[in-house]
């Protein structure tokens, strides 16, 4: 029987394409399980440096661990509420205004044929504020955070255990340090990078709803607190958060209104959300996790389809879970992981950042300059 290594490149490349789509199917069949584990283990590693300086001023360890483990349970209690608060109101929105949305429907119909649109395609323009797909999706989001909220005891129980466990590994480096170095280099990039995610993420997020609740209570458009929510956690969902944030509140500027209220809330989240969330985030992303805006936009529907809607949410992070695990081992998959936005090019004398300016590679024949130092860091 032939050993992998004889194999054509061809074949290798299937029987590995294939193993990942048998991994993927059983991820997918598993999402139930596995999204509130990692929503677990991301809340844990966003608080787990609380630890350490309780840790330092003498706080026994039992409980340092419960802040953490409060801490945790505080965010999750918070984002629920506002998650609740945002699919009950939104469900209210949509059966207070049936009436309205029906005569914008109609109106849309109407304007759209005037304008020379054949029937089907201004049939299909309305059907986006056809009020029963509004109230099915109102229905869905009050659905899914009642879903949501039914795994919230799953979620905590997973909080619990890995926030006692995570005690425990900070202990790994110094009884592994010399000979799982590569491997705890890897665990505590990873975890540097999604704290580093979500401190960027929510500050603009943050930002975001602010601006855009005022705005929107200025412009006297109902419930801007829902739509100031809405911007917020649209915000952790890369690249197309902005287009599933503007849509809601247009809708119901439209339907209270008319079409000037409605650019008009248009014109302020293009300003607002685009400077900061397409401009200005992505570059504050790219420099915190090492990732490049195309693999950002396609993991959030890679995920969303693997794991279902908190895919979208939890994308960077699973995607810069993956990479750390399969394309972070050393020299023979560096090509991948610098394809993927990673600066750190591993050498024989360790990761290396590769030059930013200057004569191209093949130019720079000159050998590195002998060091006394084993391990050199590189600047």
């Amino acid at each position: 029987m032939a050993s992998p290594q004889g194999l054509a490149p061809a074949t290798r490349t299937l029987l590995t394409l294939a193993a990942f789509v048998v991994a993927l199917a059983g991820v997918h069949a598993a999402q139930d399980i596995l999204a509130p584990v990692v929503l677990a283990a991301v809340l844990v590693v966003i608080v787990h440096p609380i630890r350490h300086p309780l840790e330092r001023r003498g706080w026994p360890r039992w409980l340092a661990t419960t802040t953490v483990i409060v801490t945790a349970y505080l965010i999750l209690a918070v984002l629920m509420a506002m998650l609740v608060f945002a699919g009950v109101r939104f469900a209210a929105l949509v059966q207070d205004f049936l009436p309205e949305l029906q005569s914008a429907a109609s109106a849309v119909t109407d304007r759209l044929a005037e304008l020379g649109l054949d029937q089907q395609a201004a049939d299909a323009a309305a059907d986006f504020l056809n009020p029963s797909a509004l109230l099915s999706v109102a229905t869905t989001v009050s659905g899914t955070v009642v879903n949501v909220a039914s795994t919230l005891f799953v979620v905590v129980t997973y909080i619990l255990f890995m926030s006692v466990d995570a005690a425990r590994y900070d202990g790994a480096r110094g009884l592994f340090g010399s000979e799982r170095r590569s491997e705890l280099d890897r665990a505590t990039a990873l975890n540097v990078g999604v704290r580093r995610y979500f401190v960027v993420s929510a500050t603009f997020g943050g930002i975001v709803a602010v601006i855009d609740g005022l705005a929107l209570l200025w412009l006297g458009v109902p419930a801007p607190a829902v739509w100031a929510i809405l911007a917020f956690v649209t915000n952790f969902i890369p690249n197309i958060g902005f287009v599933l944030g503007v849509i809601p509140p247009t809708v119901l500027a439209l339907v209270v209104g008319g079409w000037p209220l409605a650019l008009a809330v248009v014109a302020v989240y293009s300003i607002v959300n685009v400077v900061l969330q397409v401009l200005v985030q992505p570059k504050f992303v790219a420099d915190a996790v090492n990732i490049t805006l195309t693999l950002s936009f396609a993991s959030v529907v890679f995920w969303t389809f693997v794991i279902g809607p908190l895919g979208a949410i939890l994308a960077v992070p699973l995607t810069l879970l993956t990479r750390a695990m399969l394309l972070q081992g050393g020299a023979p998959t560096a090509w991948y992981a610098w394809l993927s936005g990673d600066d750190a090019v591993p050498t024989p004398d360790g990761p290396q950042s590769p030059p930013s300016s200057g004569a191209p590679p093949a130019e720079r024949t000159e050998p590195p300059a002998p060091t006394d130092d084993p391990d050199p860091v590189p600047a």
